[in-house]
């Protein structure tokens, strides 16, 4: 079981990665994927401007790369790291690949799925529980979107389509 330094320590994985996400041009969210072991199985930030994907967020994307680092879509046993509460698309991908724990910093009151506006995770008439775990570093993660979208709407940060250009195809 995961101790709770352990949990911070891979909270500022996912951090890193939602770095490079806004970096990127991206809403800085990351997510951490590790093993029953503790192995750091996956790591990934939001994608969804510069794959043109709705479905790319940070959840997602390191779902993806978890499973093929497994050769299984399903996760059993596995911990997901994220910096926001995941959205229903994230729950529902995180109950299907049967994650056991999942973790957030913060939560997402515009769309947050694990008890903020739904209750998707561990809603009763689903078959799959997750241990959730939310405010891991969540001060630090709010105000890293704080910061973002207070930038954004100042006109502070590029828009995604000037570092879109930087981006191979």
């Amino acid at each position: 079981m995961a101790t709770f330094q352990d949990d911070v320590a891979l909270m500022r994985l996912a951090m890193d990665e939602a770095r490079a996400a806004e970096a990127a041009g991206e809403v800085p969210v990351g997510a951490v994927i590790v093993s029953t072991s503790g192995e750091v199985l996956a790591r990934g930030g939001n994608r969804v401007l510069r794959s043109n994907d709705p479905t790319a967020h940070a959840e997602v994307v390191t779902l993806r790369a978890a499973g093929v680092a497994l050769r299984n879509y399903r996760l059993i046993g596995c911990t997901l790291y994220s910096t926001l509460e995941p959205c229903a698309m994230c729950a529902g991908a995180i109950l299907h690949a049967r994650i056991a724990r999942l973790v957030y910093a913060t939560a997402d009151p515009k769309a947050g799925a694990c008890g903020s506006v739904l209750s998707v995770m561990n809603h009763p008439a689903l078959n799959h529980r997750v241990d959730v775990v939310e405010g891991v570093l969540r001060e630090e993660c709010a105000a890293m979107l704080t910061t973002f979208f207070r930038a954004r709407r100042r006109g502070s940060t590029p828009p995604f389509a000037e570092a879109a250009s930087e981006i191979e195809v």
